[in-house]
């Protein structure tokens, strides 16, 4: 499938570093077993020098050289997951091997994507056996799964009281370390897409079926995507080239009418036009491997001319104006005109994809939204802006500030729901505490002597 746009491609770009960072953090200090020194042993599992040398250059790297966080507290987390993973195995608590797979599997068609194909992820890694590669990521990702599961398991059913939120708040008044909360804004919107008629989806459609049927009478598929895909990778070295996919999986992240259209079909049989939240495909199974298939397929889009673009924003233009005018508010505008299905039916309220919620964190927006609301004031309305989906749709947007609440240090009323999770978090952390420190008493822990000079929060060393 096409790769999705995304509004920021820096932030993006960082977050594919870091993944790689961590994944090859683990992998390469599990491949170093044989020739790697141990740098702490905790119940049945081993913390390797290598384990920690590379947690330690993944921090600095996150902070951009001016992390002060020192090997000792490293090694010490790294611990502190191991005394976990331990306790959890004892505990009995089941990983599915079934969903550890799916996992694996799905993080390795990322890398394939990212790196261009298989070869180069087991060169990225530094496998020459994909097989064995999976089978290392397994260990990574299951152990992940039982840190989690213990961690959930430590503070299931914990939760705090209105008397303890009320106390926690004293005692940060007290103490004089009240939190300021950054200025937080709730947006509504209105979104008018730019579409073209049906007879623009039936001439692709048609374009699609002489497509197939020159390809049955003997033409080639994959030049025929070279020259027609709109799949950009279609054209470009690497997966996806002349529009084939190799070693597709039902977990691999394509688009579901992809995959039912790649999963309903023989080998060498050419689907007929289908319709995905990308545009209209025709689709070709290569070859099946077992539950791996390769696939070749052509993606068209609509174009949307210039002309209609102008018509999108002159309507929005107009629908701006009739708000501001009191022909009609805002909210009964949503209703009417608005095509955003995830806001159309919610007065037009932004919901915040991190917190879910509607507040959003003015400090902490995408930069390019950012532009557009930092300066509205409350029931001010954004001029008509240009936007596109990840998926390609061309659409036209305007804003409302529908409340602003500026930086201010917390207020036990204003921001009681923000205080709850304060208190809630720090009495899990209480209670997380407090379960390692019993552990420790009862675990096999050995360190060696490079760390043993080290200041631990909790007493690994047994003094």
């Amino acid at each position: 499938m096409m790769p999705q746009k995304t509004e920021s491609m820096k932030f993006i770009n960082k977050i594919i570093v870091l993944v790689f960072a961590l994944i090859f953090t683990q992998v390469f200090a599990q491949q170093k077993t044989k020739i790697d020194g141990v740098a702490a042993v905790v119940g049945d599992n081993i913390v390797l020098y290598s384990e920690v040398k590379a947690a330690k250059l993944q921090v600095d790297q996150e902070n951009e050289g001016e992390s002060k966080i020192s090997e000792c507290t490293v090694i010490e987390k790294i611990m502190n997951d191991k005394l976990l993973a331990h306790q959890a195995v004892i505990d009995s608590i089941l990983i599915e091997e079934a969903t550890v797979n799916s996992e694996v599997d799905r993080k390795i068609d990322y890398f394939k994507s990212q790196l261009g194909s298989k070869e180069k992820v087991m060169e990225f890694f530094g496998f020459d056996q994909l097989s064995d590669l999976k089978k290392e990521l397994f260990n990574v990702e299951k152990e992940a799964n039982l840190v989690k599961k213990m961690q959930q398991k430590i503070v299931e059913n914990i939760d705090v009281t209105p008397e303890e939120v009320s106390n926690y708040f004293k005692s940060l008044k007290k103490e004089n370390s009240l939190p300021e909360f950054g200025t937080e804004i709730i947006l509504g919107q209105i979104v008018v897409t730019a579409e073209n008629d049906n007879k623009a989806a039936a001439k692709l459609m048609t374009k699609l079926k002489n497509i197939k049927k020159d390809i049955e009478n003997g033409s080639s598929f994959r030049m025929k995507a070279i020259l027609h895909s709109m799949d950009p990778a279609a054209s470009k070295p690497g997966n996806g080239e002349g529009g084939l996919y190799k070693s597709m999986t039902l977990e691999t992240p394509f688009v579901k009418e992809f995959k039912e259209a790649a999963f309903s079909l023989e080998e060498g049989e050419i689907s007929e036009p289908f319709k995905s939240q990308f545009g209209y495909h025709i689709l070709k199974v290569e070859k099946i491997k077992g539950r791996e298939r390769d696939v070749r397929h052509i993606l068209l889009q609509m174009e949307i001319s210039d002309a209609i673009l102008e018509k999108t924003k002159d309507s929005l233009i107009q629908i701006r104006n009739d708000i501001l005018t009191q022909k009609l508010s805002f909210e009964e505008a949503v209703v009417k005109y608005s095509s955003d299905k995830d806001t159309n039916k919610n007065k037009g309220i932004l919901i915040n994809p991190v917190s879910n919620d509607v507040h959003f964190d003015l400090a902490r927006m995408d930069p390019a939204l950012y532009a557009r609301v930092s300066n509205l004031k409350i029931d001010e309305i954004s001029e008509v802006f240009y936007d596109e989906t990840r998926e390609g749709k061309k659409m036209f947007k305007i804003m409302l500030m529908k409340k602003k609440i500026e930086s201010h240090v917390a207020n036990f009323d204003k921001d009681y729901v923000k205080i709850k999770k304060l208190a809630l978090r720090k009495k899990r952390q209480e209670l997380v505490s407090k379960w390692t420190k019993k552990k420790l008493g009862n675990t096999y822990i050995k360190i060696h002597n490079q760390y043993k000079k080290c200041t631990f929060e909790y007493d690994w060393l047994k003094n």
